[in-house]
């Protein structure tokens, strides 16, 4: 019985949908910042970067486009390393999150077509 009532549930309304546009959008950018933040602390005080130079680092590692400077050290290599792994995770978790709003409404839309149809027959 719960199942049903989901399904006839209306679609938001446009000024629901577009707070919900909102929040994805700044939680994703939170997530971006602080993906960022940790990828330029690691680059300035453990690969002595500047904040310049950490920053396109990071940014070129979290969009998956791979470091500009070639790191030395051994700390600066695993931290990289280690920065690299998070970075692929973080990349789709940010790409979910602003994107799933828009996605569950086309899947929200789309089942509600199907149930329109299929009472008509």
């Amino acid at each position: 019985m719960e199942k049903s009532r989901i399904k006839t549930k209306p679609l938001l309304s446009k000024a629901q949908y577009r707070e919900r546009i909102l929040k994805s959008v700044g939680f994703s950018m939170s997530l971006l910042a602080f993906s960022l933040g940790i990828g330029m602390m690691g680059y300035h005080y453990l690969c002595s970067l500047t904040w310049v130079d950490a920053l396109l680092n990071a940014s070129m590692i979290l969009t998956g486009m791979g470091p500009v400077d070639t790191l030395t050290s051994a700390t600066g290599k695993i931290f990289a390393s280690c920065y690299a792994l998070f970075s692929g995770i973080a990349f789709l978790t940010i790409f979910a999150v602003f994107f799933s709003p828009i996605f569950h409404n086309f899947l929200h839309r789309f089942h509600l077509d199907v149930d329109e149809s299929a009472g008509e027959e």
